[in-house]
């Protein structure tokens, strides 16, 4: 019962007596909040451009889908060609057709920039040292 009463009291002193929080601390406190905000918004809006800045979105569309498409050319390829070889027709080609359509998935997530490549784990292995690709 005391605590509250003297949380009243020190309310009271430090807006005047009026016995409820000051306008001018409830402003200044929304504009501390609004910089904040804006500060966040600016980093986020940042962080979130593209880094690729000098080739046009039609030539990064073409790459990806040329990604894609070779990826499943390469399989049905070599599919066709275990299955003329082997014999096994129709199941080399099936199953090179599925292997090259997931190698032209995981080449367009590369070539968009969501997942990294290759070569990317072992430069952080190294701790910004020369990258070596033995």
């Amino acid at each position: 019962m005391a605590d509250k009463r003297s949380d009243e009291e020190r309310r009271e002193k430090a807006d005047g007596g009026h016995g409820s929080i000051a306008d001018t601390d409830l402003e200044r406190r929304f504009a501390d909040l609004s910089r904040t905000l804006d500060k966040g918004r600016r980093v986020r809006q940042a962080a979130d451009k593209p880094e690729r800045t000098d080739s046009s979105g039609y030539a990064l569309a073409l790459r990806i889908a040329s990604e894609f498409i070779a990826g499943v050319l390469v399989g049905a390829a070599l599919g066709w060609g275990l299955d003329e070889v082997a014999g096994t027709s129709p199941w080399g080609l099936i199953g090179f057709l599925l292997l090259g359509f997931a190698a032209g998935v995981l080449n367009v997530m590369r070539a968009a920039g969501k997942i990294a490549g290759p070569y990317d784990r072992l430069d952080k292995d190294n701790d910004g040292g020369p990258a070596r690709h033995d």
